[in-house]
């Protein structure tokens, strides 16, 4: 009893909300979400991209991938890095843009401007950037700097012509944008242009460049197009050129280079496998794509296929995969340091903005991350020349493709986000065929080497005459 009644006197009263507490609150959250309209990143007809923070999964693989070294742009990275704000730089560009300006415009006009555009510029970003984060005043101040920047840089608008500045023959090169060196150059391209979160809206660059040349029809990518086409093409990624009414639509500057990767002639869905030799009657599933030695190990040869606009097979862009037959068809994949920022970072855009951007660069980066996940295959294929890098070995190369989808939320079976399902489920199907199993390693075993393939043809005759010689023998006995 007295141990019970020790326990009893141990026991503490929790007071629990009645319901209609709960409830009460959960409805006065509820009258209140209007006010975080503006605060919350939502999109809108004139935003269609949404402006977001890398997922943590994702980040933690390689943080470096998603951070500017340069310069920032954007509220995200002006909050974290401060030393990269390049106010002075901004402002200098600031001025340039205003001496460009037509008829003499104050900087007060640019200012009733942007600070017109506030509450659209942000929905654009996914982060809830209240007063306190981030006041008026100051969000106003990144979207006029962080445009007159970019755009004095790369929309020629304060008088900079085109120039490009090629490296040596045969090498990628980056064009040199006006006011840079190349090394500025590359450094500014990889923070500005390459990084999903490291960006501004394209209607603040529109508002800022219909002021400075008194249309208010002027787009800014029409400007920086020549930029991104020209940056594309050195590396050997793209070579599209994508419609006008297209790029006039982009949210942001890495929006503009995503538009260069769309597949010009995506391979047909595979046809209807339900239920084929699967147990149950359920549809049979893609597990993963296999290795390009073990493809190759049941006779699929693998071919270089290079850009071409022009010619009578229209490749485009890195994307542009084609199954032929028993042919794997692969563009080149020209490697550098930054090739791997820049695929993150489209597919860190497509995961946030599926139904704009849709996924074929996630479903390519899947692609590659799984037939050359190991030095073996990256050695057979840039033996085809459809890999190709200047980094230590292809060992790191390999480890840079097991690690390039950590994080990526895709699913292979998706008809609508792998436009590449079609290939997979052929080469799955040949892969599971015993038969060109077999005949593949005897190919591979007797036909590549001419010695042992002289040697199989004289044991095959030797038999026959063996048989010939047999059969006489019966014969002539009866």
């Amino acid at each position: 009893m007295e141990d019970q009644q020790g326990q009893a006197g141990d026991i503490h009263v929790v007071n629990i909300p009645s319901t209609s507490t709960l409830a009460q609150e959960l409805r006065e959250q509820l009258a209140n979400d209007h006010s975080l309209e503006v605060q919350l990143g939502g999109g809108s007809l004139s935003c269609p991209i949404i402006i977001a923070e890398v997922g943590s999964l994702t980040r933690n693989v390689d943080e470096a991938m998603y951070n500017p070294h340069h310069v920032s742009i954007g509220p995200y990275h002006l909050l974290r890095n401060q030393e990269l704000a390049m106010d002075h730089e901004k402002i200098r560009t600031l001025k340039a843009v205003l001496s460009a300006a037509s008829g003499g415009t104050p900087l007060e006009v640019y200012v009733e401007a942007l600070d017109g555009l506030e509450v659209q510029a942000r929905k654009c970003y996914a982060h809830s950037f209240n007063n306190n984060i981030l006041p008026s005043r100051k969000f106003v101040r990144m979207m006029l700097l962080d445009g007159c920047y970019l755009l004095a840089k790369f929309g020629k608008i304060s008088g900079g012509g085109r120039r490009s500045n090629s490296g040596a023959s045969g090498t990628p090169s980056v064009p040199a944008a006006p006011g840079f060196d190349r090394l500025e150059t590359l450094a500014v391209v990889r923070d500005v242009f390459y990084l999903a979160e490291n960006q501004i809206p394209f209607l603040v660059l529109d508002k800022i460049l219909q002021i400075t040349v008194s249309d208010p029809n002027a787009h800014a990518a029409d400007r920086i197009m020549w930029f991104v086409q020209e940056l594309l093409q050195g590396l050997q990624y793209s070579v599209a050129m994508p419609p006008q009414t297209a790029t006039r639509q982009a949210g942001n500057l890495l929006h503009l280079l995503h538009m260069h990767f769309e597949p010009i002639n995506p391979p047909p869905p595979p046809p209807d496998m339900a239920g084929d030799a699967a147990p149950g009657g359920k549809e049979k599933k893609l597990g993963r794509w296999r290795t390009a030695t073990e493809y190759y190990f049941v006779g699929v040869t693998f071919k270089r296929r290079p850009l071409d606009a022009g010619g009578k097979v229209v490749v485009r862009s890195i994307l542009d995969v084609n199954l032929d037959g028993g042919t794997l068809e692969i563009p080149p994949l020209n490697i550098d340091a930054e090739t791997w920022r820049l695929l993150h970072n489209l597919m860190a855009l497509e995961q946030h903005n599926p139904e704009i951007t849709k996924s074929h660069v996630t479903a390519y980066c899947v692609f590659m991350s799984q037939l050359a996940c190991t030095a073996v295959d990256v050695d057979l294929l840039s033996s085809k020349g459809i890999i190709m890098h200047g980094l230590g070995n292809n060992g790191e190369v390999a480890h840079r493709f097991a690690d390039l989808c950590k994080g990526i939320m895709f699913t292979l079976d998706d008809p609508r986000g792998n436009y590449l399902r079609g290939i997979c489920w052929a080469l799955e199907e040949r892969f599971q065929s015993r038969f060109r199993r077999w005949m593949a390693w005897l190919v591979r075993k007797y036909f590549d080497n001419p010695w042992l393939f002289i040697g199989l043809v004289a044991a095959a005759v030797g038999l026959a005459c063996t048989v010939v010689q047999a059969v006489y023998a019966v014969l002539s006995y009866k």
